[in-house]
């Protein structure tokens, strides 16, 4: 059984999530706020939080960065913020998905599915050592990509994303078929998720930034 962890101020939205997690079979546990969940983390496995961003004393990213510092659970943040802003920054300092309020108790489930899924195939995926790409050398033991000598460290979900361009350089991919294979998900509305990775995902890429191409009204292509 998958345990959860949610961690909300606002004691609905923690017994709405608990009741739909649970009736998925999943083994919910809560925390009120940033600094409680840090606690329950260093105590405590988790297969995935939930978490909130605007908590009082400590607020959803700092934990976040925070829990990351020493153990890798996949983290989904909540906020009523929907900005590029801060979508961004939940990417860079490890979030997998974001899911803004108000949102659909049963999407939220499916994305839960979705991330804990994957994250569990990403652990046999690191098997392959050092891959050779367009100038771009990959570490696949260590989530980093090397370009001209300079070395940047990837986000699971950064890697799980180049490592699908590489696997199908030269083939144009939607948004759609990049959500499904590296969030595990169909699109849901309008979802800009992929758009934001990628902004990010060219940041660590240096020279090699040009490798992943906007086909417009279509979705990406990588080239080498």
């Amino acid at each position: 059984m998958s345990r959860i962890l949610i961690v909300d101020d606002e004691p609905d939205i923690i017994t709405l999530i608990s009741r739909y997690a649970e009736r998925e079979g999943y083994e919910v546990v809560t925390a009120e706020d940033g600094s409680q969940a840090i606690d329950i983390c260093r105590k405590e496995d988790f297969d995935l939080i939930v978490m909130d961003i605007m908590m009082p004393d400590t607020d959803g990213f700092t934990a976040c960065k925070k829990i990351k510092e020493f153990k890798d659970i996949p983290v989904i943040m909540l906020s009523a913020r929907g900005t590029e802003f801060d979508k961004l920054f939940g990417f860079e300092v490890g979030v997998d998905d974001y899911v803004t309020k108000p949102f659909s108790p049963r999407e939220l489930m499916a994305r839960i599915k979705a991330v804990i899924n994957r994250s569990k195939t990403d652990v046999s995926e690191n098997d392959s050592g050092i891959v050779n790409v367009g100038g771009m050398e990959i570490d696949t033991f260590g989530l980093t990509v090397t370009v001209d000598g300079t070395r940047n460290e990837l986000t699971a979900k950064e890697y799980a994303l180049l490592m699908f361009f590489v696997n199908n350089r030269g083939i144009v991919l939607t948004r759609d078929q990049i959500l499904n294979e590296v969030w595990g998900y169909d699109s849901f509305g309008v979802d800009r998720t992929v758009d934001w990775q990628i902004k990010l995902l060219r940041s660590k890429l240096g020279s090699c930034r040009d490798c992943i191409k906007t086909v417009r009204g279509v979705g990406y292509k990588f080239e080498v």
